[in-house]
């Protein structure tokens, strides 16, 4: 079974996080304040917060720009995973990915499933890495930030969790981007 090793220290990830939603404000962001609240109490630095309209283009520029900045290791989306015309952040999200991370849908929709029986069906929550940078999209509920957060992303990105974490591969996320012999 999964534990954390206490023996080794812990190293906190620079996490943005990203709110996709034709209608919130900085006021009423309760998905981005949960996923917020949940990242500095795990000890980890919300690098970055922003709030883009359900646009794929939107979407992936603002991708693309926390990608390429080097102080931000995560990026954790909210919002637009679900199965209506304005639901894209998936498209987005897969249009900057490098690799998919696919488990990471499948595991959030069985623990999903627990709670919400046979709608979680209707997420199309996903994961992947771009630039040696993680990209996580969330459904768009709290309930659903706090059950991605607590059942897998608490433990993946703590480089203590044993046996493996995401946290410990980092530097090897860009090894594909070096020159042969570098």
């Amino acid at each position: 079974m999964a534990k954390i090793d206490e023996s080794r220290p812990f190293l906190p990830v620079s996490i943005a996080v990203l709110t996709v939603s034709d209608t919130r404000t900085p006021a009423d962001d309760k998905s981005g304040d949960t996923l917020a609240d949940r990242i500095r109490g795990a000890g980890h630095d919300v690098a970055a917060r922003a709030i883009v309209r359900d646009d794929i283009a939107a979407i992936a520029a603002q991708l693309r720009t926390w990608i390429a900045d080097p102080a931000i290791d995560v990026v954790i989306s909210t919002g637009g995973t679900g199965v209506t015309g304005r639901d894209v952040t998936p498209e987005a999200f897969q249009g900057v990915y490098e690799k998919e991370i696919p488990g990471f849908g499948e595991l959030f929709r069985m623990l999903s499933y627990e709670k919400v029986g046979t709608s979680t069906i209707q997420s199309r929550a996903t994961a992947g890495v771009a630039g040696g940078t993680y990209l996580f999209a969330l459904p768009g509920s709290p309930s659903a930030c706090r059950d991605a957060w607590d059942g897998i992303l608490q433990y993946q990105l703590d480089n203590r969790h044993r046996p493996c974490n995401l946290v410990e591969l980092m530097p090897r996320l860009t090894e594909h981007l070096k020159p042969a012999g570098a």
